[in-house]
């Protein structure tokens, strides 16, 4: 396939008169296309405009570590949504591969993809930065770039205001799990304690952002605040272990907040006969229903879900990029909060349904929800 993509006579006057040209995305004045499901991060997010091309689109999804139970209900939810009636006519092939943590040979995949004539490719970035080269590689060949979740940095000198990114508010959500907890314990009547802070997983903005919004929150408050900090790489069967390793070496914590695990958070403390605690987590289905039994005890849970079906906005943005529309250089999807006294059964949370199933999948603004079955239904294996 040549380098230089083709585009459908019936549309080639009209992105030339638009001063359109292919080789990668133009800066476009807003707004975009359907605001309410691709909303801007803020009043200065940028847009930015690909030439339109007819489909069907050969879409690749680019995954990097696929190590805990969100990254494999990730590719699931891709999968399940590739075969969704509302996009599986608009998709000519489709592929998923997870490539570890090294960001070289997540690159070497994006890359491979480009060079056999994809045209989108959806991916969680290994780490926030060294895709320049990949970024300049798809603008020649004009490929939609498409990083969500563990999103790359700002700096234009990288290319990276040429890539369209979708993700939630991490600092946001790293704030909102803090002043939730220090609100719990205000009630209690506490300004000082001791508060372990379960990391996820290393070298990522996901990572480094949540934490930088709890401990600013928890900085800006004033109280005496002792922090235990430990790495869960947001997998139940890792935060289990390390959370019984704090409690056994530290004995009484006042509060946790984790980044993601938190069904191994809270099995941690009844194993150990930790006292119930208010602790602040992700939206797995066993966090939340361990939150609805003993939230009587002291188990004041927050849970906010990073969903696994950022993924299906992710390629539902490529498509609508691919189209030729208007879109916002960075896509904010609000933050899903359940606190323990929202909590119903079989609406935010599901008892017949495993402890490691995200319970965020519907994104009603878009037209989006995938369910439960769906998902489960396919395989985590790559598919290239």
């Amino acid at each position: 396939m040549t380098a230089v993509r083709l585009i459908a006579p019936a549309l080639a006057e009209v992105v030339l008169s638009s001063g359109l040209a292919l080789a990668g995305p133009q800066s476009v004045t807003g707004p975009g296309a359907d605001p309410a499901c691709f909303a801007p991060w803020s009043a200065e997010t940028g847009y930015l405009q690909w030439a339109p091309r007819e489909g069907p689109y050969r879409i690749a999804i680019v995954n990097g570590f696929v190590g805990n139970g969100w990254r494999i209900q990730m590719i699931k939810t891709a999968k399940a949504f590739a075969q969704d009636p509302s996009i599986r006519d608009r998709i000519a092939e489709f592929k998923v591969v997870s490539t570890g943590t090294d960001a070289a040979v997540q690159l070497g995949a994006i890359e491979d993809f480009i060079n056999q004539g994809y045209d989108a490719i959806v991916t969680i970035a290994v780490a926030p930065d060294g895709f320049d080269r990949v970024i300049r590689l798809a603008s020649r060949n004009d490929v939609v770039l498409v990083p969500f979740d563990n999103v790359l940095g700002t700096d234009k000198e990288l290319g990276t205001d040429k890539v369209m990114q979708v993700n939630e508010d991490q600092l946001a959500m790293g704030r909102t799990w803090a002043g939730f907890v220090l609100d719990q314990l205000k009630a209690e009547g506490k300004t000082s304690g001791r508060i372990l802070e379960l990391r996820g997983l290393p070298g990522n903005s996901v990572d480094r952002d949540r934490s930088l919004g709890i401990n600013r929150v928890l900085d800006e408050s004033g109280g005496d605040w002792q922090r235990v900090s430990v790495v869960g790489n947001w997998d139940d069967g890792t935060a289990q272990k390390v959370v019984a390793d704090a409690i056994a070496v530290h004995g009484h914590f006042d509060a946790i907040l984790a980044q993601g695990g938190t069904t191994g958070v809270v099995q941690a403390m009844l194993d150990s006969g930790h006292p119930m605690v208010p602790v602040a987590g992700e939206s797995e289905n066993g966090f939340r229903k361990l939150v609805a039994q003993h939230a009587d005890e002291g188990l004041k849970g927050i849970s906010i879900g990073q969903s696994p079906g950022l993924v299906a906005i992710a390629m539902k943005a490529a498509i609508s990029a691919l189209e030729g529309n208007p879109m916002p250089q960075l896509i904010s999807v609000p933050l899903p909060v359940a606190t323990y006294d929202q909590l119903q059964d079989g609406v935010n949370y599901w008892s017949d349904l495993p402890d490691s199933f995200s319970t965020v999948n519907a994104f009603p603004p878009c037209g989006v929800n995938i369910t439960g079955p769906a998902i489960m239904a396919q395989s985590e294996a790559d598919t290239n």
